[in-house]
Parts: C-alpha cells; sequence; structure tokens
C-alpha cells in the first residue's frame, strides 16, 4: 500500500501536513471564489435577450439616486455584521479557534453568494424592470417586433449590460449572505431555538433578517428587479449563509450550536491516538480469545479438592463438620 503523501519525508510531506491541520484549502478557495466573482461582474456580458421596446415590465425610470446603493449595502450586510461579530468575541472571548471558523466562514459565504449570483444573472439574462431607459432605443425603431440590443444607443457599456442581470437580486443575496449569517451566528450562540426561548432572544435574532428583508423590498421600490428576481435572491443568499455557517458549526438545534466543529490539527491529533486505542483494543481482544475455560475449570476443582480434606487435630484425630440436625451426639 502507497504510503500517504502526508507522511513521507521532505518538502511535499511537511507542505502535506501543513494543509491537513490547518484552513488552508478554505483560505485559497476564497480566494477563487473572489478572483471568479469579479470576472463575471466586471469581463463576462450576460445574455441578450431580444426584447419589446412595447413591453410594459421594463418601461419604468431609471432609479437615481437608489434607495440603497450598493455601496450602502456593502456596508449593511457586510461590514456591520463582521463589526457585530468581532465585538462580540472581543467581550465574549470565546477563544481563538472560535473567533477565527467564524469571521472565515462569514466572508466565505459573501464570496461565494456574489459568485453564484453573477453566475445566473449571466447565465441567464433576464430583462431589469428599467431595461428601456437604459438602453435609450434609437428613433424610429419598431414597437411591437422584437429587437435586440443593437438598437440602443447607450454609451455606458455597463450600465446597459447591466440591465440584462435582473435575475437573481444581487442586493438580495448579498444581504441575506451577510444579515443571514449574522442570524445564524446569534441564533447559535444565544440558543435561541431551544424550547422556550425568551423573546428577547428571539428578537436579537431576527433583527438581521428583517434588515435582509427591507434591502432586498428597496429593490422593487427602485425597480431595479421584480418580486420573482428578490425572492430568489433572498433565497440564494441565506442557503449560502446556511452552507457557510454549517462548514463550522453545528446546527442551531444541537445543544451544544454554541461551540464549532473541531479544527483540523484536533482533528489530527484524535487520528494519531486513534491506533494506539485500536492496538489495545485488538490486545485485550486477542487476551480475551487466549483464556481457555478449561484451565478455569481444572482450578476450580483442585480448589474444592482441598476444602474437602479433612481436617488433622493435634492428637492425631480428623475433626469433623458440625453434625446435620437429626444425627445423634
Amino acid at each position: 500500500m502507497a504510503t500517504p503523501l502526508s507522511e513521507r519525508p521532505g518538502v511535499l510531506g511537511a507542505f502535506a501536513r501543513f494543509y491537513r491541520r490547518t484552513y488552508l484549502g478554505d483560505y485559497v478557495g476564497f480566494v477563487l471564489l473572489q478572483a471568479a466573482y469579479l470576472i463575471t461582474k466586471f469581463l463576462i456580458t450576460p445574455v441578450h435577450r431580444p426584447f419589446l421596446i412595447s413591453d410594459l415590465r421594463i418601461s419604468h425610470e431609471y432609479a437615481n439616486p437608489e434607495r440603497v446603493t450598493t455601496y450602502e449595502n456593502f456596508l449593511y450586510a457586510g461590514v456591520a455584521p463582521l463589526v457585530v461579530i468581532v465585538l462580540y468575541c472581543v467581550a465574549v472571548r470565546p477563544g481563538f479557534h472560535r473567533s477565527h471558523v467564524t469571521i472565515l466562514g462569514f466572508l466565505i459565504s459573501l464570496s461565494f453568494s456574489g459568485f453564484l449570483t453573477h453566475v445566473f444573472k449571466n447565465a441567464i439574462g433576464r430583462a431589469r424592470p428599467d431595461l428601456l431607459a437604459r438602453c435609450v432605443i434609437k428613433k424610429g425603431t419598431p414597437a411591437d417586433v422584437l429587437v435586440t440590443i443593437s438598437v440602443c444607443e447607450q454609451t455606458d457599456q455597463y450600465k446597459l449590460n447591466d440591465g440584462w442581470r435582473s435575475f437573481p437580486s444581487g442586493h438580495s443575496s448579498f444581504a441575506w449572505a451577510g444579515l443571514g449569517y449574522l442570524s445564524l451566528f446569534l441564533a447559535g450562540q444565544l440558543h435561541t431555538l431551544r424550547p422556550r426561548t425568551d423573546l428577547a432572544r428571539v428578537l436579537v435574532t431576527v433583527c438581521p433578517l428583517l434588515g435582509a428583508f427591507l434591502v432586498a423590498a428597496s429593490r422593487t421600490a427602485d425597480y431595479r428587479h421584480d418580486v420573482y428576481d428578490v425572492t430568489a435572491g433572498s433565497i440564494l443568499g441565506f442557503i449560502v449563509a446556511l452552507f457557510g455557517y454549517r462548514r463550522y458549526y453545528p446546527s442551531p438545534l444541537s445543544p451544544n450550536c454554541h461551540l464549532p466543529f473541531p479544527s483540523p490539527l484536533d482533528d489530527t491529533k484524535a487520528e494519531r491516538r486513534l491506533p494506539s486505542a485500536r492496538q489495545d483494543e485488538e490486545d485485550a481482544r486477542s487476551q480475551a480469545e487466549s483464556f481457555d475455560l478449561n484451565d478455569l475449570t481444572e482450578e476450580e476443582d483442585e480448589d474444592e479438592s482441598h476444602e474437602r480434606q479433612p481436617l488433622t487435630t493435634g492428637n492425631g484425630t480428623q475433626s469433623r463438620g458440625k453434625p446435620k440436625r437429626g444425627d445423634s451426639e
């Protein structure tokens, strides 16, 4: 059987051991997600579906300013939850491992949500409710004929291409990924889902979800998205938040939901102790199998024969036991 790479000497073996005992793989994945997110957002154009300039569903005005801008959404759903988590770790002092995996899971949730959202946006290419305002239609374009992006005179290419990135809502998915993760974290630390918990803990846990809902609702008010866009984005964001949280924490329904899973280093130590425990178990089993019942029977027979031998008194007579009831004295 081939020796595992982590047990081999040399540089590769040392790197493999370091990789297994740390969260290096998670950080590598986080960097890859960030790079993929930037590529899908700025370098890949979406599918440009044909449209009708008489379609009232895409005839709304281009809202400027927005109720919740991209920068504000980053503050609400990215910076604010991170600040709450850091302040909690400073106040409670849960230890480096719990603080580390909590922040790492939060960052992975945001990155994964952004990447998936823009993959879906570009692949689906659904028109926004304000597409015609972005497009700046050429004069003389027929109203009842399907037309393409070629009839648009918009010079800002990013603004124009973004008009076909309606589904799912990026604001909604980001808000629910960040604030949803914070809600799951609070539910685990406060044991909110335990039976008959107090109302104060429930309200603290629900507050981030309410904020995420308001961000999503603002996108329909600005006619950047419709109800289907924000619903899909919200579901996607919360699923990603649950994925990021459950990578490092048990279910909020667990009795120990406030404690994260052991670190890879602890798992490695447990694996090292496992062979010795198995060896002790095998030794005990072999001893049990080598034990012969016949030896025990022979020892018991010798003890019984020794007990049955009569005792000899000092005058050479044999002492008898206590006479049974009914015997003559």
